[in-house]
């Protein structure tokens, strides 16, 4: 079989053994290089894929945006997972509030295995957090949060090569391409407007943290499971949801999230981590 149609199949160290054979009849050849540094990142091995984007860039010049904007999303990885493992805080956009830094350090609790103080300081959070409504490809919601109750209101994003929790009372409109690829499994494409006016293109993960080492409808964002980590504290694995007052979107079927201007209040969403998925 072919390495794309083991891909779709979920055969992925398959996939990437029949790839590499091939790349080492046609070491020269720059498209085997992209696609296995896109299955790469699919299998959240960061270095090789970085190392292997580099390569084809050299080969093929063509590729160097991809360079400028996946490079830095891979280093961001790292950091992204040393937040979840509770060594790290995210970078915040904008200014951060009182109910954001609790959630922050709920999520710290929880990466210990505080459970108990981190509901305690997560529902607290989720209380003083505003509610922004507005409008999913068209269809209303009053609140928005992550199914993933660790991060409540916010989009974990890449912007200018960091890794940030954006709170998502400080967007006006995001919008998201259509995944295209392997690479667009691992990064959603999105560009923003921010409530100030301002405008940026950036990359928002489509995976929980550690879905890469997990199944591969994990990996390749095909479902979404939770797990329970302690009685009553679930955490998400496969492809990111948003929870809303209307129901769960998964985020690569959302083309845009339109926010009401001017229009917040306090208490979105709840504090028991993942949905009914």
């Amino acid at each position: 079989m072919q390495p794309q149609e083991l891909v779709k199949a979920g055969r992925l160290p398959e996939a990437l053994r029949e790839l590499e054979q091939q790349i080492r009849k046609n070491p020269a050849d720059a498209k085997l290089r992209f696609f296995l540094f896109q299955l790469l990142a699919v299998m959240g091995n960061w270095k090789r894929a970085a190392d292997q984007l580099s390569v084809s860039a050299e080969m093929d010049p063509g590729l160097l945006l991809d360079v400028q904007l996946y490079g830095p999303a891979m280093q961001a990885e790292a950091f992204r997972a040393e937040v979840f493992r509770g060594e790290r805080a995210p970078l915040i956009f904008g200014e951060p509030e009182a109910w954001l830094g609790w959630l922050v350090q709920a999520a710290q609790l929880q990466a210990q295995g505080k459970h108990a103080q981190a509901n305690e300081l997560r529902a607290k959070a989720l209380d003083e957090a505003p509610a922004h409504p507005g409008k999913a490809d068209g269809k209303a919601f009053q609140w928005i949060m992550d199914a993933d109750a660790r991060l409540g209101p916010t989009l974990e994003c890449v912007l200018n090569g960091k890794y940030y929790w954006v709170p998502m009372h400080r967007i006006a409109k995001v919008t998201f391409d259509v995944p295209k690829d392997l690479r667009d499994l691992v990064w959603a494409q999105a560009h923003f407007t921010w409530t100030n006016g301002g405008e940026v293109a950036g990359l928002v993960p489509v995976r929980y943290a550690g879905s890469e080492s997990s199944d591969s409808k994990h990996a390749l964002s095909k479902q979404t499971d939770w797990s329970e980590v302690a009685e009553g504290v679930q955490q998400g694995l496969g492809q990111r949801l948003l929870a809303t007052d209307d129901g769960d979107l998964a985020l690569l079927e959302v083309r845009e999230l339109v926010f009401d201007a001017g229009v917040s209040a306090a208490g979105g969403g709840d504090s028991t981590g993942a949905s009914n998925a």
